[in-house]
């Protein structure tokens, strides 16, 4: 050997335990001795004509390795250990340190691999080359793990080591073509067996199973696709559900909003509005959440939709965001319509009620003053009475018709009242038209019968001359008098119904006037029964037979003077009730201040939130999560004004209660106050939802807070008018602002009109920010796609164009195999088997490139 091989030899042959430290953990030192041992190889396969190029291509066939030992072999003179340390170092080279998991060295990441392979099995515990494998549990453990139908490992024992052993190293031999390369006894009987020899065993069950790494790894690959669509399945099946019970609850609400069917007490509609006002109070503000949630769960939905490259998701007919938008405005339709038809009805049944006891008392008024007319009227008395008799009741007759004159006006104001009724459709319509039309006949008959009479006393009027004209005069005087008394106690009985303090001061100044007619009043009185005693002066005068009675007037002075002390007994009943109504306005002007005060400062509170919240998911200050901490605290002190609202809703309900209708002191109903509250909690949720769909986009883009912030500047510059939105061309200026080439020539006009389509598809002629952050990073995004996932398949089906149901058991985990399945299409090809299943178009229809 001559000085180059001989020192190329010395260099190369190390003491035995350092050649896999010098190889593994030095690459420099592996390097050089790469090339020099290349180069001594040279030198000694030139003897038998031939040499290498690469390693790893020339030694793979085995011919040179072969050529190579021999010219060893007479190197090193027979010397064995040396002639190992040779082999082991190229076994090292071409058999184990190809093997790397996780990026470790050769031999940690083969003990790496044998680890997690047997960690589900009992009595195994791999720590090393050596003591780990003596009992051979370890060995029968990776044959069980990848052809669990060898070995039958539930009846091995730990106690056995020897049948363990010469089982896995026939089962390995037979079934998987690794050479026996160690003895059972050697290692049972070894207290530490040759570490280097059961590596070397164990690389040969790493290459045998490389096979079954790479079904491995498309298992997982199609487990990852399988669990994103199960979880958007899911996440769709949960949308139609709250999507249906919401159009349900809005289905059967609409039409009890819509149920106009009035009631004919005030109690039932109060009832009615206490039932509206549980419902807007307690039964809507769950569904106004539930939808504000579903409008979250379809935006979030359809990011994650977008991120996993799927087809957008279209809920079935009727129920889109849209649908539910449009069913809810309905809704609210016919909820505004509902108060209003409340409170309206309660306005008529309370007109209603006070029209029909206005009425009752009337007609009870003129029913008993005509009470006997008639049988009056149809008397005969005349034929057989004297002159002075006769003449009396002409004259009594003339008082009368005074009288029925007088009551002429009460006559027409009942017949208005029940007019008035009929028109406002009060309920006992047809008894008060009974009440009125029996009234009205009776008075017409009393105008004819009274007619009828007069003609008769004027034929015989000629036959009477003396008439006494102070019974007349007390008639004439009593009647309009005793009228007027009538008319006060029923002015100051009749009830009153006002709205405001200033209608209350009104009937108070009425009365105030209606007290300072009285002295006149109590004159006319004194004159009256002044006529009266002068009447009786002249019967006991002149002894005049006039039967004790007044022939012309069936008012007395003793009715005069009861009429006069009941009138005087109701003005202060009168002054005290107004005084109680003037009361009840000051109280219902105090609750009109109270609501208008607070209305006053929710309303522009809530207004103001609203901007704020606009600025806030434009502006740049912080991160994504800065900001979205910042919109949860400001939710959280948005949800803490709640009592103020609830605070406000007693007070509306106060002013309900109380039948107040209308406030001058704020333009704000509650009405106005319930949507705008409403709104700011879906603004502000809406808003949240946002930036979360933001934080998703970009982890699962990559993007960078940088490029985040750089997306939002850009956009904000360009939204000039604040809305959250851009328009064509100031999306096009935000494009190109960014770098994008988009020309002015005819193929720029097409590009962007591709881009259009992707962040506008339903052609709005807007661009959102979710829309432009999406479309900037899904060009260049790396995700999963149906060429990934058949290929991947097509791992686990052995390169077969179809897949079988044991296959997908044995690979998949129970929930995801059986999820292939159920949805896998029969396998139609000329190579099919029975129950082939065609993962092609199962891998396609996953990406929304055919159905399911």
């Amino acid at each position: 050997m001559d000085h180059y091989d001989a020192q190329q030899t010395n260099d190369y042959m190390q003491p035995e335990e350092d050649w896999d430290r010098d190889l593994l953990l030095d690459p420099a030192w592996e390097k050089q001795q790469r090339k020099t041992f290349t180069a001594w190889c040279n030198s000694h396969l030139r003897k038998a004509g031939t040499q290498i190029e690469n390693i790893e291509e020339d030694f793979r066939d085995g011919l040179k390795l072969m050529l190579l030992l021999e010219v060893i072999s007479e190197i090193v003179d027979g010397n064995v250990k040396m002639t190992l340390g040779m082999i082991w170092t190229i076994i090292l080279r071409f058999a184990i340190q190809d093997i790397s998991v996780e990026e470790t060295s050769a031999k940690e990441g083969l003990l790496l691999w044998c680890q997690r392979k047997t960690a589900p099995y009992k009595n195994v515990n791999i720590q090393n080359f050596h003591i780990s494998w003596k009992d051979g549990l370890g060995f029968c453990a990776l044959i069980h793990r990848h052809r669990p139908e060898l070995i039958d490992y539930g009846k091995l024992r730990k106690d056995d080591p020897l049948t363990n052993l010469n089982t896995a190293f026939d089962v390995a031999e037979k079934y998987l073509d690794i050479p026996k390369m160690l003895d059972a006894e050697d290692i049972v009987g070894t207290a530490r067996p040759d570490e280097k020899a059961i590596m070397t065993y164990v690389s040969s069950f790493y290459h045998a199973f490389s096979g079954a790494q790479k079904a491995e790894t498309a298992a997982n690959r199609i487990c990852k696709v399988l669990a994103v669509n199960q979880e958007n399945e899911q996440l769709m099946e949960d949308y139609e559900k709250l999507a249906s019970d919401l159009l349900e609850w809005i289905r059967r609400t609409i039409p009890w909003l819509e149920n106009r069917a009035p009631e004919n007490t005030m109690q039932a509609m109060q009832q009615k509005l206490e039932d509206f006002r549980d419902y807007r109070r307690l039964h809507k503000p769950p569904k106004v959440q539930e939808k504000c949630q579903l409008e979250i769960n379809f935006n979030t939905l359809q990011t994650k939709l977008r991120l996993s490259n799927r087809p957008a998701f279209m809920p079935s007919e009727g129920k889109m965001v849209s649908d539910i938008n449009n069913a809810w405005g309905g809704l609210e339709q016919a909820e505004k319509g509902y108060e209003e038809w409340l409170l309206n009805e309660i306005r008529r049944l309370e007109r209603l009620d006070h029209l029909a006891e206005k009425f009752r008392q009337k007609a009870s008024i003129h029913e008993s003053w005509t009470d006997g007319k008639e049988a009056m009227l149809q008397q005969k008395d005349y034929e057989t009475a004297t002159l002075s008799e006769i003449k009396a009741l002409l004259k009594k007759h003339e008082a009368f018709e005074s009288d029925l004159a007088a009551h002429q006006d009460r006559v027409e104001q009942i017949a208005a009242i029940a007019q008035e009724l009929n028109e406002l459709d009060y309920y006992d319509s047809p008894s008060v038209n009974a009440r009125c039309q029996k009234i009205c006949d009776q008075w017409d008959n009393l105008g004819a019968l009274t007619q009828k009479r007069r003609e008769a006393l004027e034929r015989t009027e000629k036959l009477l001359e003396t008439i006494d004209q102070l019974y007349l005069e007390y008639a004439k005087r009593a009647a309009p008098f005793n009228n007027w008394m009538e008319g006060a106690m029923e002015d100051l009985q009749d009830t009153f119904i006002v709205h405001t303090i200033e209608e209350i001061q009104g009937l108070t100044t009425a009365h105030e006037q209606f007290k300072a007619t009285l002295p006149d009043a109590d004159k006319e009185r004194q004159a009256i029964l002044g006529i009266h005693n002068e009447v009786s002066k002249i019967v006991q005068t002149y002894h005049v037979n006039m039967a004790g009675t007044n022939p012309y007037t069936t008012i007395t002075p003793h009715e005069i003077n009861g009429k006069w002390e009941h009138v005087r007994q109701l003005v202060p009943r009168r002054d005290q009730a107004l005084m109680e109504e003037h009361a009840r306005q000051q109280q219902n002007e105090r609750l009109r201040k109270q609501f208008g005060a607070q209305a006053n400062v929710i309303g522009p509170w809530i207004q103001t939130k609203m901007e704020e919240i606009g600025r806030i998911s434009i502006e740049m200050h912080g991160t994504l999560e800065d900001q979205l901490n910042h919109l949860r605290q400001y939710e959280k002190s948005i949800v803490n004004y709640k009592p103020k609202i609830d605070q406000l809703e007693g007070d509306h309900q106060l002013i309900q209660e109380a039948l107040i209708f209308d406030n001058k002191h704020t333009n704000y109903t509650m009405e106005h106050i319930r949507v705008g509250w409403e709104q700011l909690l879906t603004t502000i949720a809406r808003t949240i939802n946002e930036v979360e769909n933001q934080i998703l986009t970009r982890d699962a883009k990559g993007i960078s807070q940088e490029q985040m912030n750089e997306f939002r500047a850009s956009f904000n510059h360009f939204d000039r008018d604040h809305s959250g939105t851009l328009g064509p061309e100031e999306f096009k200026a935000c494009l190109i602002s960014l770098g994008y080439d988009i020309g002015n020539d005819a193929q720029g006009e097409a590009e962007f009109a591709r881009i259009m389509s992707i962040v506008d598809p339903n052609r709005l002629g807007v661009v959102t920010f979710q829309a432009f952050i999406d479309f900037m990073s899904r060009e260049t995004a790396d995700t999963d796609t149906a060429d990934q996932v058949m290929a991947s398949f097509k791992i686990l089906a052995g390169d077969k164009n179809y897949i079988t149901v044991d296959e997908l058991r044995r690979e998949l985990p129970p929930d995801q195999a059986e999820y292939c399945i159920a949805r896998m299409a029969p396998y139609n090809g000329r190579d099919a088997v029975p129950g082939a299943l065609d993962y092609m178009s199962f891998s396609t229809a996953l990406y929304g490139e055919s159905d399911l």
